[in-house]
């Protein structure tokens, strides 16, 4: 479920955008003391969801990265099966799904997980317009757009509470990469600095002024489990 090796290197270097993503990720939480990270990688988030003091929980299926979170002192392990039914207050998940096969069975496993009256965050990629060389390269099957994710939401059992575009310049620059970008997948470490320098936050004002309402290169979704 993690994305490739060198691009998954590439992208911590991009410090505003997991920024972003970090302060997404605790504002969903709506106060919870911890949280499990489905699909957790390297550690992206649990880690300094870690240092901050929460008690965070991964889920992670390769044995290398498994390791590395194990190492850095977190609560992980290799697959959902392994994670009691309603023990969590809090799931979230980056950048995932969009690898999985059969995602609505794992939206219902996750769904299972959460204690009545839990909440779930999930980031994944949007609009299979925009599915690139890089899609491929790191084991993409789709992109959603927020008709599809919501769709498979509910049918998991899940409320939705938010649901939006994220980084709606993102959907030019990455359709302009689709276009003319190159064949390997690769991400250009030069042009990743300046899209987070940039770039990113001048989405983030378009975001904040509306347009998340129509588009962008992502999707973020809220929800909970039913009381």
């Amino acid at each position: 479920m993690s994305m490739d090796k060198y691009n998954l290197e590439v992208l911590t270097e991009a410090k505003r955008y997991r920024a972003f993503l970090l302060d997404k990720i605790i504002r969903a939480s709506n106060g919870a003391r911890g949280g499990l990270d489905f699909g957790a990688g390297s550690g992206t988030f649990a880690i300094p969801l870690h240092a901050k003091g929460l008690r965070i929980t991964c889920v992670e299926p390769d044995k290398h990265l498994l390791e590395k979170l194990q190492a850095a002192g977190l609560e992980a392990y290799h697959s959902l099966d392994q994670i009691p039914d309603q023990s969590c207050e809090y799931v979230y998940s980056l950048n995932v799904l969009e690898h999985v096969p059969d995602d609505d069975s794992i939206l219902k496993e996750i769904f299972l997980k959460l204690i009545p009256g839990g909440r779930l965050f999930i980031f994944v990629p949007a609009f299979n317009l925009l599915y690139s060389s890089m899609d491929r390269k790191v084991g993409h099957l789709r992109r959603y757009n927020l008709q599809s994710i919501l769709k498979k939401i509910k049918m998991a059992g899940f409320r939705s509470e938010e649901a939006a575009y994220a980084d709606s310049l993102g959907f030019f620059v990455t359709l302009i990469y689709k276009w003319i970008g190159n064949r390997s997948g690769d991400i250009n470490m030069l042009a990743l600095k300046v899209f987070d320098s940039v770039i990113f936050p001048l989405s983030r004002f378009l975001d904040n002024i509306g347009l998340d309402r129509f588009f962008g290169k992502n999707l973020i979704v809220i929800a909970r489990r039913p009381a």
